[in-house]
């Protein structure tokens, strides 16, 4: 009695399979604005150095460290790599290629950002839209967006 009253029904499997690929559709478009947003970056990485030099105003020790010796020394790569990550993340979240593996590499992506960004730090962060919901929606894909409707891939 107990395994029929918890199984699901394919109708509610289903839903949440659709659920889930919205989640994919709205965090893709999500990702390829912030990526358009961050175009100028590769033609000048010192638009990234300068937005590093304000975080460091008032960066925590770890934060600092991490701007100071990771980021400073690696903006010529990562203002390059940054807007085409994030818009390539868009693209595959929306065409559900690998959807799974892009929402883990975006999970990572975002946190190390918080992290760079000082944020983890900050009694402000749980209201931050870019923060707990994005990565909360990106844990929820790694974790459940295999086989989802409308999507490229079938992985």
């Amino acid at each position: 009695m107990a395994a029929t009253m918890n199984a699901q029904s394919p109708a509610q499997g289903r839903a949440g399979a659709y659920g889930l690929r919205a989640l994919a559709l709205m965090l893709g478009v999500f990702f390829v604005f912030h990526g358009l947003d961050k175009i100028s970056w590769l033609a000048d990485s010192s638009l990234l150095a300068q937005r590093f030099e304000g975080w460091l105003q008032e960066a925590a020790p770890t934060t600092r460290w991490y701007i100071e010796t990771v980021a400073v020394p690696g903006v010529p790569l990562f203002a390059r790599l940054v807007p085409i990550a994030e818009m390539a993340t868009g693209v595959a979240l929306i065409l559900g290629f690998w959807t799974r593996m892009v929402a883990a590499l975006a999970f990572l992506m975002v946190a190390n950002f918080h992290f760079a960004r000082g944020a983890f730090y900050n009694w402000e962060f749980p209201l931050d839209g870019t923060g707990l919901p994005v990565l909360g929606g990106l844990l929820a894909l790694a974790l459940g967006a295999s086989r989802l409707p409308f999507s490229f891939s079938k992985q």
